[in-house]
């Protein structure tokens, strides 16, 4: 009996012994390389806390709204929002990228005519809200003139109001909004702003990250009240002007790159 039990005892220590090793081995393995955007892809496919965030911005965007139209205006009122990552979720497009090993633009166009994104969390209420008040709706995006149509089909198609010609506003010629934002507001008073991107509030934020963040601070009271933001962790101006990304780096080099801007905790 002594001999059983001091077997079992051994049997037991080494078990301990190897769990203990099998960490400290994995703790000491360095950093799998993968690609840089996938936990973020799958954070916005999978996630309930980035629903929840969607669901959050457009509650919010809801109430500013309401109390917005408590003020007099010389001109009718409009909202001003993004599409990509604002409205429509085109984030089964970033998974098929990573899946297939290709980046943007390829496959783009074969997405874009699909006209089949799904809305964001909360966007249609929110929207049905804004047309239902009176309030005019504008889509100002960076996509392509040249997918105007299968965009204004898309939207159509998820029942989202003011779906047309005329408020729908892509890009001809540069990435900046600035231009159409200001035609819009020369009839229209824009009450509200609502992107996944800085750039889509302001052009000051075109920048590169430290006068972004300067700029963040500096207006902190108009984000929640006439800019809302909605989330967007797996592209945008915030990735393009991050020190360490370069996408002509290797997935390997990249990942050591963003690794390097890391902030400890001890430094």
């Amino acid at each position: 009996m002594k001999f059983k039990y001091l077997i079992l005892v051994m049997s037991l220590s080494i078990g301990l012994l190897s769990c203990s090793v099998s960490r400290e081995s994995a703790r000491q393995q360095p950093l799998q390389m993968v690609s840089p955007d996938l936990y973020a892809t799958l954070y916005q496919q999978y996630a309930a806390e980035y629903k929840a965030l969607c669901f959050q911005a457009y509650n919010l965007a809801s109430l500013r709204l309401e109390q917005a139209l408590t003020e007099n205006y010389s001109k009718p009122t409009a909202i001003v929002l993004d599409i990509d990552e604002t409205v429509l979720d085109n984030i089964p497009y970033q998974a098929a990228a990573i899946k297939g090993g290709f980046g943007y633009p390829v496959q783009w166009a074969e997405w874009m005519e699909s006209a089949n994104a799904e809305p964001l969390a909360g966007v249609t209420e929110f929207l049905q809200l804004a047309a239902n008040t009176g309030v005019n709706i504008f889509y100002v995006s960076n996509r392509k003139e040249v997918f105007k149509e299968a965009t204004i089909r898309n939207l159509q198609a998820k029942g989202l109001p003011f779906a047309d010609e005329a408020h729908v506003l892509l890009r001809v010629s540069g990435n900046e909004k600035e231009s159409r934002r200001k035609s819009i507001s020369a009839e229209y008073e824009i009450i509200m702003l609502v992107g996944d991107n800085l750039g889509d509030f302001d052009r000051m934020f075109e920048t590169d990250a430290d006068v972004r963040m300067t700029a963040t601070l500096e207006y902190a009271g108009q984000f929640g009240k006439k800019w809302i933001v909605l989330p967007n962790a797996v592209y945008g101006s915030w990735l393009e002007t991050m020190p360490g990304y370069d996408t002509k780096l290797t997935k390997e080099a990249l990942t050591d790159s963003l690794r390097m801007q890391l902030k400890g905790f001890n430094e």
